[in-house]
């Protein structure tokens, strides 16, 4: 029987093994997370099963209008089929919790700012024409990193982007690239992304949490995309999904939007286009590189 609520059952033999089997983050050796032990890497690819016991560990994490993407939805549901191999999961070596979860999909990226998709809809669009066209990704796109509350704050960020990094090296891909969706954007959603996207902290670092871990690994902010993600509902439906109402035509903030919704109550129509911000990460130079 395979345990319940989060928990990695033990790995056979040669199970995770490779240049990425731990996501290395000797920066907290010792006094970080799991007292210095290095997460497990497990690939869906490897244990297809152990998603079977997640039950609701991951349920908090999105908040429920950002669940219904029309384009991300359709290939979303198609990534553990397709894309087995770059789906996986951060174990506990020693008791087994499941720590949090990875999603990336390999692209053909030609190195420039230009280059990059106008979003995240677009990049996971792209990924999925280039393998129906059997052609040969030059880098890795992070699609998400999703970390349970219960495990948020153990400096895991950093973590699985390291593991995301080792997933590209492996497959000798040089880059990884994200398009991010900041972490604090939603306190400030009437701040145009490319404004939010500039702001530093007294320091000189990202404002945004986010962000910030991606730069301490050596990433660059690269384009901002005001138009990433993009969300269409009836007005009951945005009602239901921000829990409020919406009594007329207009834009509205929201709980946990990071930009206004559009309402049009002729169409009972809700738009939403979530802003995300490219950052990418410098060409990986082998197992201990920083990216």
């Amino acid at each position: 029987m395979m345990p319940a609520d989060g928990r990695c059952p033990p790995l056979p033999r040669g199970t995770g093994s490779g240049r990425f089997a731990r996501a290395h983050d000797g920066a907290h050796r010792g006094a970080g997370i799991l007292g210095g032990v290095d997460p497990q890497v497990v690939r869906y690819s490897d244990r297809p099963e152990l998603w079977e016991t997640f039950g609701g560990l991951f349920a908090e994490i999105w908040p429920e209008y950002n669940r219904h993407g029309e384009t991300l939805n359709h290939y979303w549901a198609q990534l553990y089929d397709v894309f087995p191999e770059w789906q996986f999961v951060l174990c506990d070596p020693g008791d087994g919790t499941v720590l949090a979860k990875g999603h990336t999909i390999p692209v053909a990226w030609d190195g420039t700012d230009s280059g990059l998709w106008p979003g995240i809809d677009a990049t996971i669009a792209a990924g999925f024409g280039l393998r129906a066209a059997g052609g040969q990704p030059t880098a890795v796109s992070a699609l998400a990193a999703e970390i349970p509350p219960r495990h948020q704050g153990r400096r895991l960020s950093g973590t699985v982007l390291r593991a995301m990094s080792g997933l590209a090296r492996e497959a000798g891909l040089d880059h990884l690239i994200a398009p991010v969706r900041p972490s604090r954007k939603d306190r400030y959603p009437t701040i145009p992304i490319e404004r939010y996207a500039r702001w530093k902290r007294p320091d000189g670092s990202p404002f945004d949490p986010w962000i910030r871990a991606h730069t301490q690994l050596g990433a660059r902010i690269g384009p901002v995309i005001p138009r990433s993600l993009h969300i269409t509902g009836t007005v009951r439906e945005w009602e239901s999904w921000t829990d409020m109402r919406l009594p007329e035509t207009g834009d509205y903030v929201f709980p946990a939007g990071l930009a206004p919704v559009h309402i049009d109550r002729d169409r009972d129509l809700g738009e939403y286009w979530e802003p995300n911000i490219w950052i990418i990460h410098p060409p990986s130079t082998g197992p201990g590189s920083p990216s």
